[in-house]
């Protein structure tokens, strides 16, 4: 199966998740488990997400992770089983951009972690996953807003460059963490929640691998967006940054909380 833009593999994915533990403990709060309940969690990758959220359903609710990656289902499930929760949670294959193999009102809650910015219609994944919740259900998002993304750099103009490069030509969508509001208003969503999120990095080799800078860089090289030369002084700049102990760089995203909205006359499922 081809790559997807942005594609990153299970140890990238690992790394991100030191990173962004915090946000993940405030999605699964947000999203309102109780033990006995079924939770969905969409992009799954590796499990990262879905063996920690077997602790709160408990051992009368299920997980199910979903991702569009084969390889991904089959870590994450080879995860669960050295757990021992494979009775728990489960991972399938699916896009959910073409539908989730699932029946409708299924799960009390939802969530995505930065999926939105690999998806060209981020509102058909979020249709989805809204068709896949039960009335009143929580429905929870996370994602990047890549256009935000700075580092400090006496070279001001190669580093705006660089962002638009990360943000329109490394990913599909690397704008999706400021459309989260408007898609879930659009989709006709609750109680919608909004937080912002921000990441900083003081540690130049570590914000090189988490904002994968290597191939920003080669992609705006090859595309004439930016010089041999300018890539040069641009690397020096932030080598200079990192010798002298102030390197700086950070980053924003947004998390979404929303409710699917209760259908009349229908007592919602676990209420």
């Amino acid at each position: 199966m081809p790559k997807p833009k942005g594609y990153v593999d299970s140890d990238y994915l690992q790394m991100a998740a030191s990173l962004m533990q915090p946000f993940k403990q405030r999605t699964y709060s947000l999203m309102q488990i109780r033990p006995g309940q079924r939770v969905l969690d969409i992009g799954c990758g590796p499990g990262t997400d879905t063996i920690p959220l077997v602790q709160l359903v408990g051992s009368l609710g299920q997980v199910i992770g979903v991702d569009h990656d084969p390889g991904m289902v089959a870590e994450a499930e080879r995860r669960a089983a050295a757990a021992g929760l494979s009775t728990w949670v489960k991972h399938i294959q699916a896009d959910a951009t073409k539908g989730l193999p699932c029946p409708s009102g299924i799960f009390d809650a939802c969530r995505s972690e930065r999926l939105f910015q690999h998806l060209a219609h981020p509102e058909q994944a979020l249709a989805e996953i809204i068709r896949v919740t039960r009335s009143g259900g929580w429905i929870v998002a996370l994602d990047t807003d890549h256009g935000t993304r700075s580092i400090d750099s006496t070279e001001v103009d190669i580093e705006r460059r660089l962002a638009r490069v990360a943000a329109e030509r490394c990913l599909t969508n690397g704008y999706a963490g400021r459309q989260l509001y408007r898609l879930f208003q659009e989709a006709g969503l609750t109680e919608i929640h909004v937080e912002t999120i921000s990441i900083a990095f003081t540690d130049y080799a570590l914000c090189r691998e988490a904002d994968f800078l290597d191939q920003v860089e080669q992609e705006a090289l090859s595309a004439g967006i930016i010089s041999a030369a300018e890539l040069r002084r641009w690397r020096a700049s932030l080598e200079k940054a990192s010798a002298e102990g102030c390197f700086f760089a950070s980053g924003t995203g947004a998390i979404l909380a929303g409710r699917r909205p209760r259908s009349r006359g229908i007592i919602p499922a676990r209420e």
